[in-house]
């Protein structure tokens, strides 16, 4: 697409996620011409607050409409239906997190865009925030050396998405904590560390509150139905080995008896750094000698950018659409996150430290 050229929009998903897809999109100067879901109460509402037709079934609308570029933001155990039926027609896809529900049917959506005159982008939006920018700036500068070893957290005290929902139903979502918030603090330290090669990985998932009747939720997540399922896990610890012995030690949690985080600590040879996803604020950690030998903690505040989060990758998926796929958030580093999340849960079912599935070649 030119600079001036308004991409034509599809959704595919017209809950909480795709209304932000395509609210983005419309101010970001594009158009939503069409929307897909099962729910004819989303339809209807999609419809009449972006004026684009609806539709129940995904092929229909593809087949319908010309679309250059589809938002797909069903769960998770849907998204290779709708993302692989766009790229069959060379329509660049932007999914989002996690890439699927399991490994292969990733592996389905990866090979699909290799296929496709079309890209598949991911929708890490963690990316796109004050704090990363002005780490990586510093990291093309040099200024951290070799990061040896990330530290990555995403815990809530109490934030189980709604007993009842898709979000803890194995069948639809894939998992729990970890394929709903872990996958982005996964996604986030393997972007600070370059996204080395993953080879092993050991890890332990619980859950230990979201059956219990005497849950505790302040936040009012939880919404707890007579036919819920809840067969996924509340929480994970895993330590993750990638090449030359670089690792991630990880922390997810929907609910602890522990203060929130979304901190993450990454540990250079030359300097480290703390931020948080999503963050404004950066803190450098390093020595020095000048005077004497000391310790130097400096923290920064970056100017907030014109587009972040959700709007920053939206914003870079749609000035790609029609051409080169952008360096950010690619099928390629999606899937690796996937295969990630899959020796996750091979591990914990094992018992053992288990080997990361291998790169594409």
């Amino acid at each position: 697409m030119t600079e001036q050229d308004a991409v034509r929009l599809g959704v595919v998903g017209l809950g909480f996620m795709g209304q932000t897809h395509a609210t983005n999109a419309e101010e970001l100067g594009h158009e939503v011409v069409a929307g897909t879901d099962l729910d004819p109460d989303a339809r209807e509402a999609f419809a009449a607050t972006y004026d684009a037709a609806t539709y129940e079934d995904v092929d229909e609308m593809y087949d319908a409409e010309a679309l250059d570029a589809v938002a797909v933001s069903t769960p998770n155990a849907y998204h290779e239906s709708a993302a692989v039926g766009a790229l069959e027609r060379d329509i660049d896809v932007l999914c989002e997190k996690p890439l699927a529900d399991t490994l292969d049917s990733a592996e389905r959506i990866a090979a699909a865009a290799d296929d496709s005159d079309g890209f598949c982008a991911v929708n890490f939006h963690n990316r796109f925030s004050p704090a990363a920018e002005m780490f990586t700036g510093y990291q093309s500068e040099g200024r951290f050396g070799k990061i040896s070893h990330v530290r990555a957290n995403y815990v809530r005290s109490r934030g189980i998405p709604g007993v009842g929902s898709w979000f803890t139903d194995e069948s639809v979502s894939g998992g729990g904590a970890v394929v709903d918030i872990g996958v982005h603090a996964i996604d986030f330290a393997l972007y600070l560390m370059g996204y080395p090669r993953v080879e092993e990985v050991f890890a332990v998932t619980r859950s230990q509150f979201g059956d219990r009747e005497d849950y505790v939720d302040p936040g009012d997540w939880y919404d707890e139905t007579e036919d819920a399922v809840f067969d996924v896990e509340d929480s994970a610890t895993a330590t993750i080995r990638c090449a030359d012995d670089r690792t991630i030690s990880l922390e997810v949690a929907w609910a602890a008896n522990e203060p929130e985080s979304q901190e993450v600590v990454a540990r250079g040879t030359d300097a480290g750094a703390r931020l948080e996803l999503g963050g404004d604020e950066l803190t450098v950690f390093d020595a020095g000698r000048a005077g004497t030998d000391h310790l130097r903690e400096s923290t920064m505040s970056g100017a907030s950018l014109d587009h972040a989060g959700w709007e920053g990758s939206a914003k870079q998926f749609l000035d790609a659409v029609g051409g080169e796929a952008p360096p950010l958030n690619t099928v390629d580093e999606a899937l690796t996150v996937q295969r990630v999340i899959d020796a996750i849960y091979r591990s914990a079912d094992s018992g053992s430290c288990v080997s990361v599935a291998p790169d594409r070649a």
